[in-house]
């Protein structure tokens, strides 16, 4: 028998492909893109100071897409299979454990190492450059991130094989690397500071990727070797542990198993708390099929909000520690900033994971097939998920929403000039705004991905790709346009104010929800049924994809004079 021939025959198929291939030079581009713009932007600057710009944020930005590589391309590859039922199937052959969680590992994880692959090279630029760059630091660096990619891959193949959600295998898998990146270093800090303690424990910063590519550096690596290596060690070491668990856990996880008495007690608890006990669940029923069927199927359960509500309130407390152990000085701009960020983002990708999911799930059990057959409309459908997000989602944004809006008045408190105060108003404003649009945007799209995409993660990757990595790189190209213009004979004339970028920011955001949630509502409207009755999205056209088709029909109907309630 052939040695691991799940490995063969994926790389034997992805030889075959043409986007391998245009996956690692479009890697190789983005990186060589970034590093122009930078180099332009910092023109001005020495050499030496320039280098090393280069390679941190070269080689910082390789180390993220490595970290965010597992949830992404392996956190669903074993739980999938489980959901189509076709997980037995290979272990009725005589594929061992190993054989499989190897085989949909490099499957799922293929594209991303040789998107690293292609990227390594491009971070050795700033060597060339000088600043005192050294090639075992360049070494190092290689290092940190293959090791990371490493790890997140292992960590999401660890985790799928436990898992048989899409959402919860991701979800799982990211909270997973924040906290062995973030997480136990900050309990570490916290610890050392608590014990009045000079430096923080190796162990808590040992499984930190962050830790290791902070030591890579040659000023850090020659005061902290063992730290250096150690830290290593023990990527790898959770790496092979989490691969070896997974190859044992896969051969049992795939059955049902029938749960003792006191794991149906759990459950029977759970059951009822999460929908209701006796007459309260009736009367919910009633009223939520009395709105919208689709709202009492897919916001049935209580958990949801509570959860969003239950992680605000873990941030809080966060901050609030930070509040009680630094006081006045918490209280500042850069914090504010900080937690607004944090919080919109997280916001964002959690409704954005379950607006696909609704969709995609649904699909892929086919529960999508039988509301497509009663009497309700395709408007009737859509917007039983817009109710079941707005009973999740709604009470949390505006609570998000007002403690920025006391954060914005505290840092206009603090701003002692007009000019000032204008500044933090417009951003903070032009924020909230964008935060509301976006969600908007991120319902349509994400319910329009979700039922045309493979799986709910690569439509919630395509969903925030769209909605949020898009208009910050139309502002960078945008920036750069600027810089290049400077070369010109119209150099002399004064660079734009803080407006200017503002609004820059606010039209580019705005516009690109508007753009996109116009062409998926369209798409939803007109193209439904047509769309789920199609097994997977075509990936023959990329601009069709992500822009959509400029001609009013699909597949040769013509559909300008459809109506939804009739057709839908």
């Amino acid at each position: 028998m052939t040695f691991l021939p799940i490995v063969s025959r994926e790389l034997r198929l992805a030889s075959r492909r043409r986007g391998t291939y245009w996956i690692r030079s479009g890697a190789a581009l983005i990186i060589m893109l970034v590093g122009t713009w930078l180099f332009l932007i910092l023109r001005g600057e020495a050499p030496k100071d320039l280098a090393m710009v280069l390679f941190c944020v070269l080689t910082g930005g390789a180390v993220l897409f490595a970290l965010v590589s597992g949830p992404r391309s392996t956190a669903d590859s074993i739980s999938e299979e489980k959901r189509e039922g076709t997980l037995g199937l290979l272990f009725l052959t005589d594929l061992k454990g190993y054989d499989i969680v190897l085989g949909k590992m490099v499957a799922g994880s293929l594209n991303s190492f040789y998107s690293v692959v292609a990227v390594l090279p491009m971070l050795a630029i700033p060597l060339l450059m000088g600043g005192g760059i050294t090639l075992a630091e360049f070494g190092r660096m290689a290092l940190v991130t293959i090791s990371a990619l490493f790890f997140s891959l292992t960590l999401g193949i660890c985790v799928s094989s436990m898992s048989r959600s899409a959402q919860k295998a991701a979800a799982v898998t990211s909270l997973l690397i924040v906290f062995f990146a973030a997480g136990l270093p900050a309990c570490g800090a916290l610890l050392a500071t608590i014990a009045k303690s000079a430096a923080v424990n190796f162990l808590f910063l040992a499984p930190s990727a962050g830790f290791s590519y902070y030591l890579a550096f040659e000023s850090q690596y020659k005061l902290s070797k063992t730290w250096f290596w150690g830290s290593i060690g023990f990527l790898q070491v959770g790496s092979w542990f989490c691969l070896v668990l997974a190859s044992v856990i896969a051969p049992r996880s795939w059955q049902e198993r029938t749960p003792g008495q006191s794991a149906l007690g759990w459950r029977e608890w759970w059951k009822h708390w999460n929908y209701g006990w006796g007459p309260e669940r009736a009367v919910l029923r009633r009223w939520m099929l009395d709105t919208n069927p689709v709202f009492w199927l897919t916001a049935r359960m209580r958990s949801k909000p509570a959860m969003v509500w239950a992680f605000l309130g873990l941030l809080a407390s966060g901050w609030c520690a930070g509040w009680w152990k630094f006081r006045n000085e918490w209280l500042n701009e850069g914090i504010y900033m900080t937690t607004a960020i944090i919080v919109n983002l997280a916001l964002r990708y959690w409704f954005a994971g379950e607006s696909t999911r609704l969709m995609a799930e649904n699909r892929k059990s086919g529960g999508l097939e039988l509301l497509l057959s009663t009497p309700l409309h395709v408007r009737d459908i859509l917007r039983g998920q817009w109710l079941a997000l707005r009973s999740q989602f709604l009470g949390p944004a505006l609570g998000v929403l007002f403690v920025e809006c006391l954060f914005m008045v505290a840092t206009i408190r603090n701003a002692i000039p007009d000019e000032g105060r204008i500044f933090w108003f417009a951003l903070w404003t032009a924020g909230m705004l964008m935060l509301v649009a976006d969600l908007v945007a991120l319902y349509w799209v994400g319910m329009w991905l979700g039922l045309t995409a493979r799986n709910p993660i690569r439509a919630m990757g395509g969903s925030l790709a769209r909605i949020l990595i898009l208009p910050w790189a139309g502002y960078g190209l945008v920036l750069l346009v600027m810089v290049l213009r400077e070369f010109g004979p119209r150099s002399y004339q004064a660079s734009p104010d803080w407006k200017f970028f503002v609004g820059l920011w606010f039209g580019l955001g705005i516009g690109v929800d508007i753009a996109f949630g116009a062409w998926a509502r369209q798409k939803l409207l007109t193209e439904f049924r047509l769309a789920a009755q199609q097994q997977y999205e075509s990936k023959k056209d990329f601009w069709r994809r992500w822009f959509g088709s400029l001609r009013p029909h699909v597949s040769g109907l013509p559909t300008g004079n459809w109506d939804p309630k009739v057709g839908g």
